[in-house]
């Protein structure tokens, strides 16, 4: 709530309340799973956990996304602003040569301007790696059980790297 941007504030914000109701069903699954409430149908309660935690991290994520996307129109401001003009056109150029060039341009603006940013990468990944726990849980997109483990894996990784080191944290502006 504290962002300046709109969007930030807005995804953050939604995939904190999406986390909290993802808690609260992940607690009434344990009540269920040591006895305290067996009553509970487990199967509708996992279904509304996995449906929570997708959407918070889908909305981390769009928020992840408006930042590489503004990492990356800076990037290209600044290289405009240095006089770097375009290379000349060589003999036999064709259309697909644009069209890969295009490709190798952004990925490359892309590298720069995450290169720039670790906290910014250290957190897309994390959330792409953990996005598949829930899209597979949803049956929306099934993974072998060993990408979904290493997905975790560097996820987890990942996290423990911005424990260790805050600095790598990724910070509302």
């Amino acid at each position: 709530m504290r962002a300046s941007d709109l969007v930030p504030r807005v995804c953050l914000t939604l995939a904190h309340l999406n986390r909290v109701v993802y808690f609260v069903c992940d607690t009434v699954l344990w009540g269920r799973s040591v006895g305290l409430a067996p009553g509970v149908d487990q199967e509708k309660w996992r279904l509304w956990a996995a449906r929570h935690y997708c959407c918070s991290l889908v909305l981390s994520l769009l928020r992840d996304l408006y930042e590489v996307s503004l990492r990356m129109q800076q990037a290209a401001q600044d290289r405009a602003a240095g006089g770097k003009s375009p290379s000349q056109e060589p003999l036999g150029y064709s259309v697909a040569d644009e069209e890969t060039e295009w490709l190798q341009s952004f990925l490359l603006l892309l590298f720069r301007s995450l290169r720039k940013h670790p906290p910014l990468l250290l957190d897309t990944v994390k959330n792409l790696g953990d996005i598949l726990i829930p899209l597979d849980q949803l049956g929306i997109y099934k993974s072998h059980p060993g990408v979904i483990g290493l997905c975790g894996l560097v996820s987890s990784l990942v996290g423990a790297v911005t424990v260790a080191w805050p600095h790598l944290r990724l910070k509302t502006p």
